[in-house]
């Protein structure tokens, strides 16, 4: 298992900031400098196309992994736990897919144990590649949610999502400090309202 920020095999381990850029990506970001109204070619800005793509590139390096292969290491011995597994306060950025604006927020996600449990980490890994590309935030709750009942098959998942979205706060309506919640229960979470008050419980809702 790879922790303490080590790659895992199949994790992008060259720096964004080394990969070459292409002309026409380059090209591209200069004619969006010019449709807003500025000179790409003046001093401030004549190496931003290339800056843009290569931040872009770290920005949706979700696209080149399979978030769900973090799940395929698991564990069996674990003392007879049958409790909640819970992650919470993980933050999370990523970009909305209408607007290409971030989306800024954090997640918890829980899981009730059928014979299996993964490393805690690999939650987080988990939500991290599916954020790291043009999303939605509805779609981001479901995947993560889908991807833990479909390889860990536990007796119930819950997911909670809290996020600000720049496309409402910086353009269009321009309202500040507003937080879209979307959740994702599964299992017992979603069948027996006891379980789900108290997974809700201890996430803090």
């Amino acid at each position: 298992m790879a922790e303490h920020g080590e790659p895992e095999d199949g994790d992008l381990v060259s720096e964004p900031s080394r990969v070459g850029v292409p002309d026409e990506v380059q090209e591209a970001v200069r004619t969006l400098i010019r449709w807003a109204g500025d000179d790409p070619g003046r001093e401030g800005l004549r190496d931003t196309p290339k800056r843009v793509a290569r931040a872009w590139r770290e920005y949706a390096r979700g696209y080149a992994e399979d978030p769900a292969r973090h799940l395929s290491r698991t564990f069996e011995e674990v003392g007879g736990y049958d409790e909640i597994v819970l992650l919470k306060d993980i933050p999370f950025q990523s970009h909305c897919e209408h607007h290409m604006a971030t989306i800024l927020g954090k997640a918890a996600i829980a899981y009730l144990p059928a014979d299996k449990v993964v490393g805690i980490s690999k939650l987080a890994r988990v939500l991290h590649g599916y954020a790291r590309r043009l999303q939605v935030q509805e779609r981001l709750t479901a995947q993560v949610a889908d991807a833990i009942w479909e390889h860990l098959k536990p007796q119930g998942v819950a997911v909670v999502i809290e996020a600000t979205h720049a496309c409402m706060t910086a353009r269009g309506v321009s309202t500040p400090d507003v937080m879209m919640t979307t959740s994702r229960m599964m299992g017992v979470f979603r069948e027996d309202e006891r379980s789900r008050r108290e997974v809700l419980a201890l996430m803090g809702y």
